[in-house]
């Protein structure tokens, strides 16, 4: 399935024309012609296929010919706040394969110990843009700009959503793994903090407003690494 990024692509569209740079990997990369047969996505879960009618290296023309909706639609929403990165092209790496295992959103958060204050979200995206593509999924995770801790821990106790809330830190103290604090098609969110860990009054913070002190394992994990296995585990309890 050769997959194109086209977010304003809407059901009602019966024609479509690629943006310019999506027009020149159809047809100068991939050197696609009149009648061949692409898919479109547009990161709200719309999976479309489509003819080329003009294979225009700067407009390439389609017509649409069949709409899924809701395509591979997951059963739960996750939502996972991590502390950026020092070396950025770690959080790049998580969001990236985030993408591809199943993520809704993800939002940067600031702490105490964070090295890195500031984050590009228009980076942050292509990334996981081309992480769509690649892994052929039709929903686009929502990558929240960066947000001070104390800021998000309030924005949740605001949040009317009902969300499983955990968070994951290193400090030895009495913990639950995660298939014991989301269960199945649910809404989770988790927080995973920076290299230097969660400060105590983060963590106290935290389990005032309800988070669960989760355990990720034995093992210290890098801050990239701890996100990815928390993704991964509520795939698996999802499975």
């Amino acid at each position: 399935m050769l997959l194109f990024y086209t977010p304003d692509i809407r059901p009602n569209h019966k024609e479509y024309l690629l943006s310019e740079e999506e027009s020149k990997h159809a047809i100068r990369v991939l050197r696609l012609n009149v009648n061949d047969k692409i898919h479109l996505v547009n990161g709200i879960g719309d999976l479309f296929e489509a003819e080329i009618i003009d294979a225009h290296p700067k407009r390439t023309a389609l017509r649409i010919l069949s709409i899924q909706s809701e395509f591979e639609k997951r059963s739960y929403y996750l939502h996972i706040a991590v502390a950026p990165t020092k070396n950025i092209d770690r959080l790049e790496w998580f969001i990236e394969k985030a993408t591809e295992i199943g993520v809704d959103e993800i939002t940067p958060i600031i702490c105490e110990h964070s090295e890195r204050k500031e984050v590009k979200i228009d980076r942050l995206n292509k990334v996981a843009v081309a992480a769509i593509k690649q892994s052929l999924k039709a929903y686009l995770p929502q990558i929240n700009p960066a947000i001070s801790y104390s800021q998000f821990l309030t924005q949740q106790q605001n949040n009317s959503e009902n969300h499983y809330k955990a968070i994951a830190h290193c400090v030895d103290m009495e913990k639950t793994y995660l298939p014991a604090i989301f269960p199945p098609n649910s809404s989770a969110l988790m927080l995973i903090g920076p290299e230097g860990d969660f400060s105590p009054k983060e963590i106290e913070s935290a389990q005032s407003a309800g988070f669960a002190m989760a355990s990720l394992g034995d093992s210290r994990l890098r801050t990239e690494t701890a996100a990815l296995m928390a993704v991964a585990e509520v795939s698996f309890i999802n499975r």
